[in-house]
This record gives C-alpha cells, structure tokens and sequence, in this order.
C-alpha cells in the first residue's frame, strides 16, 4: 500500500507525490573482469542493479542487459537500470527503478538526497528523507480515467 500526497491547483490534480517506502537492501556489487564497472543493488521491494556510466550511448543494452538480469547473484532476476548523470534511458519511466537510481547516486556522491530522473516518459523529483529513510517520489498527474471503488 503506498500513501499518496495530491498536490492540487485550481481544483485539479497537478502532480503527486509517492511514500515509496525505504530502501531494503543497499550493496555494492564488483563483477571483477567480467564487467568493467561498478553497480549497486537496491532494493525497493523488487530488486535493481544500477549501474552509472560516463555515455550510455557506448552500452550495449540489448546485449549486456540480460546478461546482468540474469546474472548468478540474482538467482530470481533483477531490474537492470544504467544510468547517466544527464540523460534518459530505454523504459519510459519505471517508478521503483528511479527511487533505485536516486538512492544509488546518494550512495556514490553522485547526487544529493532530493533530485529530479528524467526517463523517457517524464520526470519524477526523489527525495530520500534523512529522518524517516523513506524514499518520495514526486511527479505530474495526468487523468486517464474516472472511476468508483466500492467497499
């Protein structure tokens, strides 16, 4: 269950923000000479190896990405994100995947505890609060539909 905060103006919903919880696990992972760059596991309740490199246009994802999904550290897969300090990647937009990025560039210095991820599909603005650990992400609000919960 998440907890939303809905940020309203002129009567409509604008964008949202997302209690995504704390991070589970944080760990460093080194793949020796098989992959010639540093990761971290993150966990948000499904588990992500983030990998921040200089140009992601020189990864060849189709080939590398399931080769690290898929890796023997990850018995039941994991989500494989790269990430460049200024760029957008190859999935529209994946909520726990940004969290994941966000926290794994706090850990490397590579950010501070607020900053935006900017994906194909938008942007989303993270936070990982110092006095609670949890992570909060914020984002626009686009209505896709109406609805009634019964209940």
């Amino acid at each position: 269950i998440k907890v939303l905060k809905l940020h309203v103006e002129g009567g409509k919903v604008t964008a949202v923000t997302v209690d995504m919880g704390s991070p589970l696990e944080t760990e460093a992972v080194d793949f020796g000479d098989q992959f010639p760059f540093q990761s971290t596991r993150v966990s948000m309740g499904n588990p992500h190896l983030v990998t921040f490199v200089e140009d992601i246009t020189q990864i060849n994802l189709p080939e590398i990405g399931p080769q690290l999904e898929n890796y023997h550290l990850f018995p039941d897969r994991t989500n494989v994100e790269f990430a460049q300090i200024v760029g957008s990647g190859i999935t529209q937009a994946c909520g726990t995947g940004a969290c994941a990025t966000a926290v794994a560039a706090v850990l490397h210095g590579l950010a501070g505890r607020k900053c935006d991820i900017i994906m194909d599909g938008g942007t989303v603005t993270i936070e990982w609060e110092e006095a609670t650990g949890h992570i909060l992400m914020t984002g626009p609000a686009t209505k896709v539909f109406d609805g009634e919960m019964e209940g």
